[in-house]
Order: structure tokens, then C-alpha cells, then sequence
């Protein structure tokens, strides 16, 4: 195996454990019984870093491990392709910008789980008070991820 694959998936495996982290640390309780977390700047970062492939895996299994341990398991395969999806796009988006593909990627979250507890969970319609809580966690882990990647860069850590 050569030198960069294996850097590649070492930067795949930390990442996940940070999204994972990141997910679990700050937890903000919604009233859907759902919570608010940091991890999607982890998320975004595994995109913008890994590229499509090693991003998707990252941020999904990342997010999804830490639905599992902290017992969302009707939630993990949902959560892994949603979050999956958002790092798929942040790294196809970023020659486009980090903002712009930073809004895609929280976009595919907030519409997501809204179809995700809508109609796979049953939820139907109430499933939209789940919206303003995703969206905040959109927009703080946009912000957080943009400020992520430009200390990252600042430091060398990304090429």
C-alpha cells in the first residue's frame, strides 16, 4: 500500500472519531426529544479534507456511531446516509466555495431528516418540528466548520 493511501486512511479514521466526538460532546436537548451538536462542522471538515469518498465515510459512520452509542438506533441508518450525503457534497461543492457547499451540505441535513422522520420513522407532519432545531445546528456547524478548516489551513494541516 502506498504512503498516500495509507495517510489517507488514517485522516479518515481520526476524522471519524472526531465527528463521532463532536456529535456526542455538546449535546443541546430539542423538544422532539432530538438534540442540537457540533458535529456537523466535523462533518464538513471531513469533506472539505477527505474529498468525496473518505468524506462520505467519515461523516457518515462518524455521525452514526454516535446515534448508536448514545441509543438513537432507530435513527443510524438514516444519520448515515444523511450525514454521508453532507460530506459527499461539501467535497463535491468545494471548488464552487465552502460556503456555498457548506449551505448544500446543511440543506441535504435539515431536508434529510425531515423526510427521513416523515416517512421512514411515521412521523408524518410532525416531523417539522424538528426543522428550527436542524437548522440552528446547520448554521452553527457551518460557521464552526468554516473556522475549522481555516485554522486547519493555517496550521499546514491541509494541503
Amino acid at each position: 500500500m502506498n504512503h498516500n493511501k495509507m495517510m489517507r486512511m488514517a485522516q479518515t479514521g481520526l476524522l471519524t472519531a472526531l465527528v463521532c466526538a463532536a456529535t456526542m460532546v455538546i449535546r443541546i436537548p430539542t423538544p422532539n426529544g432530538g438534540y442540537v451538536n457540533i458535529g456537523d462542522a466535523l462533518v464538513l471538515l471531513s469533506g472539505w479534507m477527505l474529498g468525496p469518498v473518505y468524506g462520505f465515510f467519515a461523516a457518515g459512520v462518524g455521525s452514526a456511531l454516535a446515534d448508536l452509542l448514545w441509543g438513537y438506533g432507530t435513527y443510524v441508518p438514516g444519520t448515515l446516509i444523511i450525514k454521508g450525503c453532507m460530506g459527499l457534497v461539501a467535497a463535491w461543492t468545494v471548488h464552487k466555495g465552502r460556503l456555498l457547499g457548506g449551505v448544500a451540505a446543511e440543506a441535504i441535513m435539515v431536508g434529510g431528516y425531515f423526510l427521513y422522520e416523515s416517512t421512514l420513522l411515521g412521523y408524518g407532519m410532525a416531523a417539522a418540528a424538528s426543522i428550527p432545531g436542524n437548522s440552528i445546528q446547520g448554521t452553527v456547524g457551518l460557521v464552526l466548520g468554516l473556522l475549522l478548516y481555516g485554522i486547519c489551513k493555517k496550521q499546514n494541516l491541509i494541503k
